[in-house]
């Protein structure tokens, strides 16, 4: 423990924001780190404790709290704590791949369970790990690792989200050989193309990729298993294979298809296709966005969004950038109360509401929050071209575990598009079809019992594909997990 008294001194100090005023001109990263003075400061808060739950990655009242990757967070901020800024980020990069994706968009599952926020505000810890990774890439702590003997084996990785891009990562130091197929035109998955530019800058991504590449992982972009390239090919030409292909299938709404509706669009189709446009501009600026083409633009909209997730705040902020005319959220579950009820006790995950980036810039412009709880879609309008023009809303209540309709709750309003982010029911099937495998209830991918193998094939799978739309820092996870038990199908043991 660094400093005894550190808890008791300092108060919580988080990164500072842009305003939202002038943050909604562009597509740039909004947070603006503390000094390393200040940074020591917040990470002699840690109080050591003797039982870190913040580590722990336990299921309490159905939720999972602490790390799913088990960083060893009281040792790394009693490091960054002592000014030993090398020594504390080898202790953190000893369990995470990637701290610059998990410190940009992970909800910080460790500082639910921080002690010091059963009484008070817990530990910077995701400022800090933040502040580690990228400390490190300025300094020149992190430089290529190149494997100085080779295992002979070849495995090939489809998909490069960060499931993929950390099975790939952990194989390749091991010495196998890898080499990572991504349908997309840039690897990342949702990292490059599900998450706005302003929640993770695509820099960042790509760095990543440049790093791997010096190290020897091969990627093939624009390659789509299953309809390019079949699964005969890559099982005739690899040891083993491992399928991290996501969850993409997005979870329909009955009454409002894409797909013959203008102006309907599943949300990460909506940001993929900002982000594309963003990249080609001169520079990350709601003005440069709009020379392009080959985005949907909320500018002057009324926009609706169903769905209260990540995705659905993502979309919020997007649309406020491009200027849209008013923003509704739409979220069937009830409002969380604004502070911990009894029933919800630390460590457990706080039920609380979260008023995330999207939310603010929302109040900020529009004068309220952008939410409507208990509410669902019940009926679309169109115009005569065919483009949607009316949602009727209903309100909802869940009655013996059913969702019920609230009679001579409906309303009506304006929309000129709608945005669906209702969340995703499991992995597109064609590339399961084509590899011939089974799929559970939830769309995902039928393993062995605790295990990422498919059968007793040299086919595995991890990440969303394997485990269904989750967060992150469990798809780090299961990449590593699923490293571990490739590398021992391959070598008979694993060191990993």
């Amino acid at each position: 423990m660094g400093k005894e008294t550190g808890f008791l001194e300092y108060n919580r100090t988080n990164n500072r924001d842009v305003p939202p005023k002038d943050r909604i001109e562009n597509f740039e990263e909004f947070h603006i780190p503390l000094d390393s003075e200040e940074r020591r400061k917040q990470a002699s808060r840690c109080m050591n404790c003797g039982v870190p739950f913040c580590q722990s990655a336990m299921n309490l009242g159905g939720m999972v709290t602490g790390c799913p990757l088990h960083n060893l967070i009281p040792e790394w901020n009693d490091e960054i704590y002592r000014g030993h800024d090398k020594h504390a980020f080898a202790r953190l990069h000893k369990t995470s791949n990637f701290p610059e994706f998990t410190g940009r968009v992970c909800p910080a599952l460790c500082e639910k369970a921080c002690m010091c926020g059963q009484n008070g505000d817990s530990v910077t810890v995701h400022d800090n790990e933040l502040y580690l990774i990228e400390n490190a890439f300025e300094k020149g702590y992190i430089t290529p690792v190149i494997p100085q003997i080779r295992s002979g084996k070849k495995v090939a990785v489809v998909g490069s989200g960060p499931s993929g891009l950390a099975v790939a990562d952990e194989l390749n130091h091991r010495g196998h050989s890898v080499e990572v197929f991504e349908r997309e035109d840039e690897i990342g998955g949702l990292l490059m193309y599900g998450i706005p530019n302003m929640k993770l800058d695509k820099s960042v991504v790509l760095r990543r990729k440049t790093l791997m590449e010096q190290e020897g992982v091969v990627f093939h972009t624009g390659v789509n298993i299953g309809e390019d390239m079949h699964s005969k090919e890559i099982l005739d030409e690899f040891d083993a294979v491992v399928l991290c292909c996501g969850a993409k299938k997005a979870r329909p709404l009955a009454v409002a298809d894409p797909q013959k509706i203008k102006g309907v669009y599943n949300a990460v189709d909506f940001l993929t296709m900002n982000t594309k446009a963003l990249l080609k501009a001169d520079d990350r600026s709601v003005a440069a966005l709009k020379t392009q083409k080959g985005y949907i633009d909320a500018e002057g909209r009324n926009v609706i969004i169903v769905g209260g997730g990540d995705t659905g705040n993502d979309c919020i902020g997007t649309v406020i950038r491009h200027g849209a005319k008013s923003v509704t959220a739409i979220e069937m579950m009830p409002k969380p109360p604004v502070e911990r009820l009894d029933s919800n006790p630390w460590p457990e995950w706080p039920k609380v509401l979260k008023t995330d980036y999207g939310h603010e810039e929302a109040i900020y412009l529009y004068g309220e929050d952008p939410r409507v709880f208990e509410t669902t879609i019940k009926g679309v309008k169109t115009d005569k071209r065919g483009h949607i023009k009316q949602v009727e809303t209903v309100k909802v209540k869940f009655k013996d575990g059913k969702l019920c309709e609230v009679k001579g709750t409906e309303k009506t309003l304006k929309c000129d598009l709608l945005l669906i982010a209702a969340g995703f029911i499991g992995c597109e099937n064609y590339v399961a079809d084509d590899f011939g495998l089974e799929l559970s209830q939830r769309g995902t991918v039928v393993t062995g019992k605790e295990s990422y193998r498919i059968g007793e094939s040299k086919v595995f799978s991890a990440g969303d594909m394997h485990r269904g739309q989750s967060l992150v820092v469990w798809a780090i996870s299961e990449g590593r997990e699923c490293a571990k038990e490739i590398d021992q199908y391959l070598m008979g043991y694993t060191n990993l």
